[in-house]
């Protein structure tokens, strides 16, 4: 083949997922609308855009490369929302991590990913300084606030201020987006996920257009008279997509909070900011419904939204019939970006997860991979276009998760005649009394009934035999009393038998994750602990 004959491989078409989540910024009617609001001020699309160029021109001028990752470790606001675009712009990988991380975890993670450039908030400031002191290969670290970070030798600690700065003498915004395409790396995200240790779990751009255009779009609707208010941080996915991804696309406007989620400080971010939409986990609506939030903090949002765990039917009810908001329960998953099963606005089976998001396609399987009967419960399969292509340097994993077009969810459910998906728990927190499985999601649905019930959850325990049989502990209503035994009872007369708990814990509350998220592990711990203090 001659020189004159050659012809240069063709390249894949460009996309830039940051480029698609900032569109409003250069229309001239919509650049003006404001992007983000929350305690940590106002930026129209306009100035987010260029918040967000002169952050990829600074991360450029730090040494940041295409592909490379880019930690951030700080709080909700305009800062870590325009850092997340920016590294995206420059083809760089933004990884949004757990704020609630202590040092050693953060290290561990930082080494993991092979982060050379760390963003973090001053209040997670004690933190990150811990980390860097076990994370060699960190070279660069931003600092939004106040704070004085001290770092090894060799790495430069610098204001976030400074670094924007930066970006902004070099030219101001990079002329354009990095050439990415459908299949680059886009964002990481660290799961405990179905195996335990922290995994990334790596994203493509196209991942990102592909849950605005199927949930976001086809489910919530979303349009850009929305203001989207999530009780999920960014660094969550389920956070990320209704704070960043959902709204951005559409012109809409997020409210971001810095502040770990209470019911009372949701209930003032609820008044002052008057969301559409609002986003949270079922532990969270029941610490709303238990802490009398006032009916009237939800009068401006239209629709709200559950996921992390199932909604217990009761709940879902008391909610809607309190504050005349209907919640549509779904499912997702970090692997997954967002959800893919989900009730609909005015079509929701309470106690139920939905039915497929439109994009998706579900299995549920035996212990054989086959596919099991309606009615009969089974190992949850999804296929979709925003599946991870996989862990990061997890190899033995990714190939237990994902097979083929399909991943493994690690939660067991049944899907009834028309299509509508029921979670019966994580596969693991299954467990069988009197050698029958039992859901403890469906003790949990039955209790929450019991007018005195708040809150609730189900955990196995071994009995004296070694035998695992479930345990319920229990938050009641504020200024309401009822006996463990009437409890038992309750449940026996509208369970089978077997299906009851064994005992009935009573406490103050139960263990969360900051969002409200239920640490079933840590009840575990709990329940055992009151056990063997009698």
């Amino acid at each position: 083949m001659t020189a004159e004959t050659a012809t240069a491989p063709a390249l894949p078409d460009t996309f830039n997922a940051a480029e698609y989540l900032l569109q409003a910024a250069f229309q001239p009617d919509t650049a003006d609308r404001t992007a983000l609001t929350g305690p940590g001020g106002d930026l129209s699309y306009a100035g987010l855009a260029e918040l967000a160029g002169h952050i990829a021109a600074g991360l450029e001028g730090r040494g940041a490369r295409a592909e490379e990752r880019v930690v951030l470790f700080m709080a909700d606001g305009p800062s870590m929302a325009a850092a997340i675009l920016g590294a995206m712009r420059l083809g760089a990988v933004p990884v949004p991590v757990s704020t609630m991380l202590t040092g050693a975890e953060l290290a561990a993670l930082l080494n993991d990913a092979r982060a050379r450039v760390l963003l973090v908030s001053d209040r997670f400031a004690v933190a990150a300084e811990s980390a860097l002191a076990h994370a060699p290969g960190v070279r660069h670290v931003a600092v939004e606030g106040d704070a004085v970070l001290q770092a090894p030798p060799g790495v430069q600690v610098s204001p976030f201020d400074d670094l924007v700065q930066e970006g902004r003498e070099r030219g101001g915004e990079l002329a354009e987006p990095y050439m990415t395409a459908d299949d680059s790396s886009a964002l990481w995200l660290y799961t405990s996920g179905t195996t335990g240790k922290p995994k990334g779990a790596m994203h493509r751009h196209a991942n990102i257009r592909h849950v605005v255009e199927t949930y976001g779009r086809q489910v919530l609707g979303i349009t850009p008279e929305d203001r989207c208010y999530s009780v999920a941080k960014l660094f969550f996915a389920y956070g990320i997509g209704n704070s960043l991804f959902f709204p951005l696309a559409v012109g809409a406007t997020t409210i971001l909070d810095p502040e770990p989620p209470s019911p009372a400080s949701v209930a003032e971010r609820l008044a002052e900011y008057r969301p559409t939409l609002f986003f949270a986990v079922p532990t969270f609506y029941a610490a709303i419904l238990n802490a009398d939030v006032p009916a009237e903090a939800f009068a401006s949002v239209r629709l709200a939204v559950s996921a992390g765990e199932p909604l217990p039917a009761e709940l879902c009810r008391r909610f809607t019939a309190k504050y005349g908001v209907e919640i549509i329960d779904g499912i997702g998953s970090t692997e997954c970006l967002h959800i893919f099963l989900s009730n609909r606005p005015g079509e929701v089976r309470p106690g139920t997860t939905g039915t497929a998001v439109p994009g998706y396609e579900l299995r549920v399987v035996d212990g054989d991979g086959a596919d099991v009967q309606p009615g009969t419960p089974g190992s949850l399969l999804v296929k979709g276009e925003s599946i991870a292509t996989g862990y990061w340097c997890r190899t033995d994993t990714t190939r237990k998760v994902f097979q083929g077009e399909w991943l493994r969810t690690g939660d067991t459910y049944v899907v009834d005649e028309d299509g509508y998906y029921t979670c019966l728990g994580r596969t693991g927190d299954m467990l069988k009394a009197g050698g029958i499985w039992v859901s403890p999601s469906e003790v949990e649905a039955r209790l929450l009934e019991h007018p005195a019930v708040s809150m609730v959850a189900v955990v196995g325990l071994p009995d004296a035999d070694g035998l695992d049989k479930p345990i319920a502990a229990v938050v009641l209503k504020e200024g309401t009393t009822a006996e463990p035994a009437e409890l038992i009872d309750f449940c026996r007369a509208g369970l089978a038998s077997f299906k009851r708990p064994r005992e009935v814990l009573i406490v103050d509350k139960l263990p969360t994750t900051p969002t409200g998220k239920l640490r079933r592990f840590a009840v575990r711990e709990l329940a055992a602990t009151l056990l063997n203090t009698r």
